[in-house]
């Protein structure tokens, strides 16, 4: 049971940064930003949000033990 919710959570995880990834790419493309731009910037929302879901994880470890 366990193993399925955590499997569940990196989709969920996963799922959302590819969200805002997209949606900070078309925004950036709305901007005027060229295609290397938007997809660095695409790519750097990507990367804080997985980096946040690892600082809470870490947190929540911390508390948790």
């Amino acid at each position: 049971m366990i193993v399925a919710v955590v499997l569940l959570t990196i989709a969920l995880v996963l799922i959302v940064g590819l969200l805002v990834a997209t949606g900070a790419g078309k925004l950036a493309r709305l901007d005027g930003a060229t295609y290397p731009a938007a997809l660095t910037r695409a790519a750097t929302a990507f990367a804080t949000v997985i980096t946040l879901a690892a600082a809470v994880t870490a947190a929540l470890a911390a508390l948790t033990t």
